[in-house]
């Protein structure tokens, strides 16, 4: 029997899946009942977060492998194959459903649209050995977590995120990316981040819109009345200290070319299903290891100086967290932990809205 609506269904779950700043980078070409197109982009062009697209490709990883759990609960097998013709930029990875009545339904398959990020402090209960041990053994061979859980550990990662954040809220370069993703007054969005689930209190939100009316603004705020102190307090220092624990996952070896990103984005994915599946929840705390990446590369990513110096102390210490050698190996960073599902939170688009022809 023909189950035109299959790949529909499939998608329905798929759009679930995580990406930065909620971009959303894929659509879909149905090709037949069986055959889905993934057309994956990425926003290196404006966004100083995506450089060379990576962050977008761990994106579409973990889109790959919610494609995958979600067709397990059809009973099916996804064999996904990446067109290598294709430029980085766009992406054309075919995914075919193979029918196997003797695969179970993924048991990470519920918490698809459960999981959810958390940017408010959560409890500062360590995670058991359990829970550490069954988020680890769904990583695939050779993938590895680090967990920064000790008081001594949490202070100095959220340090980290609170100094890496001056360099966030003081470049234009960034400023544009920022005015552009939140959508204020809200507490839901398809598209972006709801203004309600940016971890700020009513009043800093209020302030922090008015500010991004302009770069002038947000000059003049962060330069004469502190405006960064307050955000940067109640979005990275705060958070960073209260959580069960901040944790960095690593690849086998130093992440190079579009299908290492890809592998890394899916085992993400299942590493993040398995936290909510716990009833767990993660915030990504991704910027460090962004600008770490561009001085590491020689590439400069803003016109101020002071930021690229800032960058550069950022990376030793950041460095000096991991293995040696291990650097590049690390592709996410994030803090962990319990507490309350959000009341705010960014959905997605609708999947009609997603299909191409």
């Amino acid at each position: 029997m023909t189950d035109f609506g299959l790949i529909e269904r499939l998608l329905e779950r798929a759009r679930w899946a995580p990406s930065g700043d909620n971009t959303q980078p894929w659509r879909f070409e149905i090709l037949g009942e069986h055959h889905l197109l993934v057309h994956g982009f990425d926003t290196r062009d404006h966004v100083v977060y995506d450089l060379d697209g990576r962050p977008s490709q761990l994106a579409i990883g973990a889109l790959l492998e919610t494609i995958a759990i979600a067709a397990s609960v059809e009973g099916f097998a996804c064999r996904v194959e990446r067109r290598p013709d294709t430029p980085e930029t766009h992406l054309l990875i075919d995914v075919r459903l193979e029918r196997d009545d003797r695969l179970p339904a993924d048991v990470l398959a519920p918490f698809i649209e459960k999981r959810v990020v958390q940017r408010r402090a959560m409890s500062t209960r360590r995670l058991s050995d359990e829970q550490k041990q069954a988020l680890a053994a769904l990583l695939p061979s050779g993938f590895s977590v680090l967990w920064f859980e000790r008081l001594s550990e949490r202070y100095r990662m959220a340090r980290l995120m609170f100094d890496n954040a001056k360099i966030r809220l003081n470049i234009p370069e960034a400023y544009e990316v920022h005015k552009a993703v939140i959508e204020w007054n809200a507490r839901f969005s398809e598209d972006r981040i709801p203004s309600r689930a940016v971890g700020v209190d009513l009043l800093t939100e209020q302030l922090m819109r008015w500010a991004m009316k302009s770069w002038r603004r947000v000059e003049l705020l962060n330069r004469w009345m502190f405006g960064d102190l307050v955000p940067r307090l109640q979005m990275d220092m705060v958070p960073g200290l209260f959580c069960g624990a901040h944790l960095a996952l690593l690849a086998p070896q130093a992440l190079e070319t579009v299908d290492d990103y890809l592998a890394a984005g899916r085992a993400l994915q299942r590493f993040w299903l398995t936290a909510s599946r716990q009833g767990l929840l993660i915030q990504p705390e991704m910027t460090p290891l962004i600008f770490s990446r561009y001085h590491r590369e020689g590439i400069r990513f803003t016109a101020r100086s002071w930021a690229v110096a800032r960058v550069a102390d950022l990376r030793l210490r950041l460095a000096a967290e991991v293995p040696a050698g291990g650097e590049g190996q690390v592709f996410f960073l994030g803090r962990i932990g319990c507490c309350a599902t959000p009341w705010a939170r960014s959905t997605r688009r609708a999947v009609n809205t997603l299909i191409v022809e």
